[in-house]
């Protein structure tokens, strides 16, 4: 598959996906770069913003296989892992796999849980497979992580550990509609459409895991040129120096910022990556990976406010 052809299957899973989710185009163009570009997604913002219904519909979009695991205070790593269960029949022990064994996985309210359950997901987000008592077991290749999350500040709700918060490629903040879409959320609900049931939106199947493996190698194939690669190095190790900051920005950053332009560049249908492209993706790729000192949080300051900052003095290669 080309990249034009790529481009023009990312416009296709967009426009099926606004059948279903009215004024998110932004949120909803950031999850396909991250599916295209083969990285997890965390979405966060309050309850009822549609993140739910946004990353079901876009696995009914896809095609591939699906599971969803409902994150509550009481889950346990081997209801997403899965168990080993004793076989009187033969003697021996089976593997029984859990919700994380597919292509497409949605972790909802994943804040809801505690550290240990939510690092249950850490291996499979990054290298692909899962160890249960010792044995590993190989996921999907194409195996992507879509989850959602309340505001840390909500009651009931677990920071998510450093570790896995840098497993997603992407964190996708989710803002309250404007007020002219948000009227045409009740205009779709009054002409039959249901958010249970997603085929009173008659989604159409735009790929199936054997085109995202090529969509995915088509992403990779578009071109960066070594002094957008710089930039994007600068963008990060800045982060390491900011006064406001007491943790920058990992070189696997670089890494994810690099990917998630390169699925920008394919969303438009371009074989190469601009500098627009980087400043496109920085925030999402970066807002959760710098630690803010205490003192600048009470002040109100946010990541996006230092990232904004740092881009407007980096240098922008023309």
């Amino acid at each position: 598959m080309d990249i034009p052809q790529a481009g023009e299957l990312a416009t296709r899973i967009r426009q099926e996906l606004a059948k279903v989710v009215v004024g998110q185009d932004r949120v909803l163009a950031q999850m396909v770069i991250a599916l295209l570009a083969g990285g997890h997604a965390l979405l966060e913002g309050v309850p009822g913003t549609a993140k739910t219904l946004m990353a079901r519909a876009l696995a009914r979009v896809t095609g591939a296989g699906f599971r969803r695991i409902q994150f509550t205070p009481d889950l346990m790593p081997s209801d997403i892992l899965g168990v080993n269960i004793y076989d009187t029949s033969t003697g021996q022990f089976v593997f029984r796999p859990g919700p994380i064994f597919t292509d497409i996985v949605l972790a909802d309210e994943i804040n809801r849980t505690p550290a240990k359950t939510q690092s249950a997901l850490l291996e499979a987000m990054e290298e692909r497979r899962a160890t249960v008592d010792g044995v590993g077991h190989t996921v999907s290749d194409v195996f992507t992580v879509f989850a959602t999350q309340n505001p840390v500040e909500f009651e009931g709700t677990y920071p998510l550990p450093e570790a896995q918060v840098d497993r997603f490629m992407l964190k996708i903040a989710v803002d309250y509609p404007p007020e002219a879409d948000e009227a045409g959320i009740l205009d779709q609900v009054a002409r039959g459409f249901d958010s249970a049931d997603l085929a009173t939106a008659n989604l159409q199947e735009v790929l199936d895991a054997q085109a995202l493996r090529a969509v995915r190698q088509a992403v990779r194939a578009v071109t960066v040129q070594e002094m957008v690669r710089r930039y994007m190095t600068q963008i990060v190790r800045a982060t390491r120096t900011m006064h406001q900051v007491s943790m920058g920005a990992s070189p696997r950053a670089a890494v994810m910022l690099m990917r998630a332009a390169q699925g920008c560049a394919v969303l438009t249908g371009r074989q190469f990556v601009t500098p627009d492209d980087v400043k496109a993706m920085t925030l999402p790729v970066l807002r959760h990976r710098i630690m803010l000192l205490p003192e600048v949080e009470v002040e109100g300051t946010t990541p996006d406010d230092c990232i904004r900052h740092l881009l407007n003095e980096i240098p922008v290669p023309r």
